[in-house]
């Protein structure tokens, strides 16, 4: 968990606010009139922040990193969602390109926070086994995170 919360961690802010910009894109037009997607454009979307304040409250750094890798397979199915809008005629490139690109760099941020946890793991793993670990013993705690 962060020392501050959640709401303190810049990750989850962005997402937030990429998850309401997803709400006024498909609040208007004719994606207003495609409940289908639009829909799962708002669940993928809210996806994202919402995994990642659950990850940061959850108890452990193993429980985090995997809400986190949630929340970045939100942001590939938004992703994925807003290319459909887009080669459909739902949504316009204008449109569609700065939201991808803010994607993008929220999944960025959550590859630094996951590997920041990570390091976490690894480091509390080896003071709590012991500093005279092989690392033949300590690969296999970090590929199964």
């Amino acid at each position: 968990m962060s020392k501050t919360g959640f709401k303190e961690l810049i990750v989850w802010q962005r997402a937030k606010t990429l998850a309401v910009t997803i709400y006024e894109l498909t609040d208007h037009g004719s994606m207003r009139r495609d409940y289908g997607l639009t829909d799962q454009m708002r669940r993928s979307a809210v996806s994202v922040p919402s995994n990642i304040a659950e990850g940061d409250e959850r108890g452990t750094d193993k429980e985090s990193v995997r809400h986190f890798f949630i929340a970045k397979g939100s942001l590939a199915e938004l992703l994925t969602q807003l290319e459909i809008a887009k080669d459909v005629g739902l949504a316009s490139v204008v449109d569609v390109e700065p939201i991808a690109a803010e994607c993008t760099e929220v999944g960025k941020m959550l590859g630094a926070l996951i590997k920041a946890r990570r390091h976490s793991i690894l480091r509390s793993a080896v003071l709590t086994l012991g500093v005279g670990m092989t690392v033949g013993f300590l690969l296999p705690l970090i590929f199964h995170l």
